[in-house]
């Protein structure tokens, strides 16, 4: 792999007003993404705490620049090889995707 572009990403935990404890993925200053609070009863909180649920190791976050929120939402989670079918298939809605060989790319090294 050839490196094409590179960030200084920091992670941080954060803690709210109201004491809440989040991630936050700060890119620049100014720029970031912060979780989604899951004790939040608003419609994304409340969805989030659910998917939360099932999935402890999923997380959202809201894309933040210049003190506003952008409307884009990154999401992800972290499974163990076990928990990958049971995630997609929910999200998916559908188990089709099983009909497909589990093909993986070797990962290249990168270049220096």
């Amino acid at each position: 792999m050839e490196v094409l572009r590179e960030w200084d990403v920091k992670v941080k935990l954060v803690k709210t007003k109201r004491g809440t404890i989040l991630h936050m993925i700060e890119l620049e200053p100014g720029h970031f993404y912060l979780e989604q609070n899951p004790l939040k009863d608003s419609k994304y909180g409340v969805v989030y705490r659910r998917i939360k649920g099932n999935f402890p190791e999923f997380y959202m976050f809201w894309e933040i620049k210049n003190n506003r929120y952008t409307g884009k939402l990154l999401a992800g989670a972290f499974l163990e090889k076990e928990e990958i079918d049971d995630f997609i298939t929910q999200l998916a809605k559908s188990e089709e995707y099983k009909m497909f060989e589990d093909v993986r790319e070797n990962v290249e090294e990168l270049e220096k």
